[in-house]
């Protein structure tokens, strides 16, 4: 019997202490304490984590992209590059910045098509990158390209923290890196989210932006490290910037950080799950997963792969029949109103067809795939996924038969 797939990872025991101390106190906001706020340590843990010099936790990924582009201190209506196949939160973070959205093509490996990317970057003045359901895009072109033009990048990291490119951590390559806490993620703390970077100029202004009034900026700096350089950034923004008040709580604090020690461990059993589904269902003649690139070492928590030879009506079928069976799976361009297809995005200023990332959406599924499925619990999905295959497609004729 396949378990609840939909379960999001649970918190470890070593919270539950620090969230009934907090809870006995009453101390949730993180500017409180004079030093060592929950919120605080969780943002010098994580940058070590990461190998980056700062980070800002605040209320959710989409609020570290919003604030990593008006920390940029771009124009109003700058465009911004983004690619088609993303969450609708990534267009919104753009408009709320007072930007605009420049879509790009995505190819069916779920990866930005880069003859596109590169036609488009004329104009742009800043770049999202989303490495969207764990994907990466050709990081050394896009940075290339971008490094060239002096056009900003920033990583749009949600689904990606574990992965590494070239064995550097994804999110640390460009000049932001923005990760989500919601609870479909590797770390799990319903909401939140994170941005590092080291560009202390770019910080300071994101925790003005974030809701550090009058002088509890200063309770963001690590006193060991990198303090004379922030500090200077910190007096020159002082009172000059407004306040959108996206703070994270220390509540969701306590929540995450017993989860950093052990993230290594749920990459490890997310890409084990991950590769060993992929490998099973690959040998299905209508299911196709994409080949990582070869910089890349994901951290998958989802699986994602294409249906191959299908029409609308049998792609229909077989999620019907896969969610009779136990295993539920959406279909990014044939389930109504997914946010994640960008013909659903009707708040954009400019509306565009991009039919190659259409294309994809329309074969593309997505199923969870928990880093704490046990082996024959992923074998009983692949079972699942390719019988429900062969059972609206029957069996595959011979040439010529």
């Amino acid at each position: 019997m396949l378990p609840n797939m939909h379960d999001a990872e649970p918190i470890p025991e070593a919270a539950r202490a620090e969230i009934d101390r907090l809870l006995q106190s009453g101390d949730l906001f993180r500017y409180h304490a004079p030093e060592d706020a929950p919120v605080s340590l969780l943002e010098q843990e994580f940058a070590v984590e990461l190998g980056s010099k700062f980070a800002l936790a605040v209320s959710s990924c989409s609020a570290a992209l919003f604030l990593s582009l008006k920390a940029m201190g771009l124009p109003r209506d700058a465009r911004v590059m983004i690619p088609a196949f993303t969450f609708a939160a990534v267009p919104s973070s753009v408009i709320h910045a007072d930007c605009v959205p420049v879509l790009c093509e995505v190819t069916d490996n779920y990866r930005i098509d880069m003859t596109d990317f590169e036609a488009k970057l004329p104009g742009v003045q800043a770049v999202i990158i989303s490495h969207m359901r764990g994907h990466t895009s050709d990081m050394d072109a896009i940075m290339a390209l971008c490094d060239t033009r002096n056009i900003p990048v920033i990583e749009d990291a949600a689904h990606s923290l574990g992965t590494t490119w070239h064995g550097r951590n994804i999110g640390t390559i460009g000049k932001v890196g923005c990760f989500s806490f919601q609870s479909y993620k590797m770390i799990n703390a319903g909401e939140g989210g994170i941005m590092v970077t080291d560009d202390a100029d770019l910080v300071a202004r994101a925790v003005i932006l974030s809701g550090a009034y009058e002088h509890n900026w200063r309770k963001h700096m690590d006193r060991k490290d990198n303090s004379t350089e922030l500090e200077a950034a910190f007096d020159r923004w002082q009172n000059k910037l407004p306040l959108y008040n996206l703070r994270l709580s220390n509540l969701a604090a306590a929540v995450i950080r017993p989860q950093i020690p052990i993230l290594k461990n749920r990459v490890q059993e997310g890409r084990r799950n991950h590769d060993h589904v992929a490998t099973l269902i690959n040998q299905s003649p209508w299911i196709s997963v994409p080949a990582k690139l070869d910089p890349e070492n994901r951290a998958p928590d989802s699986l994602q792969f294409n249906l191959d030879g299908m029409s609308d009506s049998d792609v229909q079928a077989f999620v019907g029949v896969a969610a009779e069976m136990g295993v539920k799976v959406q279909v990014f361009g044939l389930t109504t109103d997914n946010a994640r297809a960008f013909w659903n995005w009707e708040f954009l200023p400019e509306q565009v067809e991009l039919p190659q990332t259409r294309a994809m959406l329309m074969r593309a599924c997505d199923t969870r795939l928990p880093a704490r499925l046990t082996q024959s619990d992923c074998e009983a999905v692949a079972t699942v996924l390719t019988q429900a295959a062969d059972q609206v497609m029957g069996p595959l004729r011979v040439y010529g038969t």
